[in-house]
């Protein structure tokens, strides 16, 4: 049986007849309330969400953003020599380049694409692959296309990718923590630290105890949203690579539609706002989100170690069975017992001569190597 793509440009113009046909929704990433808070703040990005199917029954999704990037925000933080640096950073001209992501561009991890139980997995993969590409072909100017983020187990499926002349690459691990059930405070998490690793989380505690912590309301996140921003901005700037900006507007929008399982919370030294974590609860994982520091006081008040604390807290606070703290800065996530999980990226450039070029660069990418911390007993 034939299988052919249907391309959205909005979550509003998509029969709910086809959310129903892939029963994902329990999946907080693939439902049109979670799609539609960023399809709304983030105005300057192009989304489009690619349905596949058969019978005139919705059977995978995959969503998509047009992301517009600097191309030296990709190689800058790229182990490679300088020369090829100056050949990629050549070959798009050493400017902004418009990409499209298959892949959620704001997320760490698989949620991309969504293939349903009990269908062909290799052959709707390919059909999402066809759909990209029928996409890729309708968008003008469009250098390059990444579809982002598969664990390993799916590797089977997705690297039927290198058929369609992508290259696959390892990008930076989420580190998850996994939760014991028999955790039911953070003195109980604290007790099976090795005696450094929990008087590494007592020190943040101690050096942080001046800060008052808020959860946030919808109000309190639109009342502070400048701030957020702002603290959001440091992070980013810090960060190794970030293909986008996200609007914290998605935030009042996240909140009013998904309650107390969406929870973001502020951190004010006296009465000014110096950082801020959030974080999606879902089904039984709690996924950080994006954090936010004012790094002036970070050092003396401890406010990064602090936040990391209050992820473990969260976790064991809403019975969770593993956080995901996300990728960037793995070595001090490892020493609260993270383990990192692979994820590989797929990425081509559009047009065939250039992306022989792209894919020997691809190859030659390695990811940074961190010390593996083993803080428990």
């Amino acid at each position: 049986m034939s299988l052919k793509s249907e391309i959205f440009k909005s979550v509003d113009s998509i029969p709910i007849a086809y959310w129903n046909n892939l029963n994902c929704c329990t999946n907080i990433y693939y439902s049109p309330e979670f799609l539609k808070a960023f399809e709304i703040a983030n105005t300057d990005i192009e989304f489009n969400y690619i349905f596949i199917l058969k019978d005139e029954q919705a059977v995978a999704f995959a969503n998509t953003q047009i992301v517009t990037i600097g191309i030296e925000t990709i190689t800058k933080n790229i182990t490679m020599s300088n020369k090829v640096r100056r050949v990629v950073n050549n070959m798009f001209c050493n400017n902004h380049i418009r990409v499209l992501f298959c892949g959620n561009v704001f997320l760490s991890g698989e949620y991309g694409t969504f293939l349903k139980d009990n269908e062909d997995k290799v052959e709707t993969f390919k059909a999402i692959a066809e759909g990209v590409k029928q996409l890729s072909k309708s968008v003008k100017k469009i250098k390059a296309i990444f579809i982002k983020d598969f664990e390993n187990t799916s590797l089977s499926i997705t690297n039927h990718l290198e058929a369609y002349d992508y290259a696959a690459m390892q990008v930076e691990p989420n580190m998850i923590i996994t939760l014991k059930p028999e955790w039911h405070s953070f003195d109980d998490y604290k007790n099976a630290l090795k005696s450094k690793y929990r008087v590494k989380a007592n020190r943040a505690d101690a050096k942080s105890e001046i800060l008052k912590a808020q959860f946030f309301s919808e109000e309190d996140i639109q009342k502070h949203k400048n701030q957020l921003q702002e603290l959001y901005h440091n992070t980013i700037d810090n960060a190794d690579f970030n293909a986008q900006i996200l609007n914290l507007d998605t935030y009042v929008h996240l909140k009013k539609a998904f309650k107390e399982k969406f929870i973001v919370k502020g951190y004010f030294l006296e009465d000014q706002l110096v950082g801020f974590l959030s974080a999606m609860q879902n089904r039984t994982h709690l996924d950080a989100h994006f954090i936010g520091i004012d790094y002036s006081n970070n050092k003396e008040f401890a406010i990064y170690p602090r936040i990391l604390n209050d992820y473990v807290r969260l976790g064991i606070e809403t019975k969770s069975d593993q956080i995901n703290l996300g990728r960037t800065a793995s070595e001090i996530k490892s020493t609260l017992g993270a383990e990192p999980m692979a994820l590989t990226c797929y990425g081509r450039h559009k047009q065939s001569l250039p992306n022989q070029v792209l894919k020997q660069f691809i190859k030659n990418v390695h990811i940074k190597s961190f010390k593996q911390h083993q803080p428990f007993k």
